[in-house]
């Protein structure tokens, strides 16, 4: 019996030990976890950086074409504004994009942009209409106020000069062929292309306004 206070003095540091390894064991993840989000922080900081910060690069736009008139219109006459360059046609699913593009050109015009618009017939001859017919959709449809020029062919042997430059000349990740009607490119006040956005992106959408207003020009 005079053993049992030292048994049970050895029982109790023993728990203590145990107790204290197991605290520190626990512990590690803790501090492991820590450790992980000044990683997960650096991650997310570049995707918040303006676009504006990439110096542009690649061949200068300023081809000389028609307007929808018939006229010659050297697109080097809109240096020092912000440009979005679309195919459009008038018998498309996405035909109804011309009222967006009319928003967006209300919207940003005072602030250097132009929208161009150049009907194509490339795709399921979905623009068959002549340039009267054309003016007059467009106006009786959309109230469109932006430009538009004559029809030109945007992919193929006889792809126009410009198309040839915007889908052969430019960057990796804005290069390729045109794959439908409405294909979107933003061109900044240099006249360099920054931008390229496909068919199902609306006019309205956020990722398309971003890249506009970060290539319009200081003002």
């Amino acid at each position: 019996m005079r053993h049992a206070p030292l048994l049970l003095v050895a029982l109790s540091l023993l728990a203590c030990e145990t107790k204290s390894s197991a605290t520190k064991l626990d512990a590690k993840p803790t501090e492991a976890k820590s450790e992980a989000q000044p990683a997960e922080a650096k991650t997310a900081e570049p995707s918040t950086k303006p676009a504006e910060h990439q110096q542009p690069t690649g061949p200068i736009i300023e081809h000389t074409v028609k307007l929808l008139d018939g006229t010659d219109k050297s697109l080097a006459d809109y240096r020092g504004k912000t440009l979005l360059v679309v195919n459009t046609a008038s018998e498309c699913g996405f035909t109804p994009q011309y009222a967006e593009l009319q928003k967006l050109y209300a919207d940003y015009k005072d602030k250097g942009l132009e929208v161009l618009a150049f009907p194509s017939n490339d795709f399921g001859e979905q623009e068959p209409g002549t340039p009267e017919q054309i003016r007059a959709f467009v106006d009786g449809e959309y109230h469109v106020e932006f430009t538009m020029f004559d029809k030109l062919v945007t992919t193929g042997p006889d792809k126009s000069p410009l198309y040839k430059t915007l889908t052969e000349d430019t960057p990796e990740g804005i290069a390729g062929d045109i794959k439908w009607n409405f294909t979107k490119f933003v061109i900044d006040p240099t006249g360099r292309v920054v931008a390229r956005f496909e068919p199902p992106v609306s006019p309205s959408d956020p990722k398309l306004i971003s890249a506009i207003e970060h290539a319009l020009p200081p003002g």
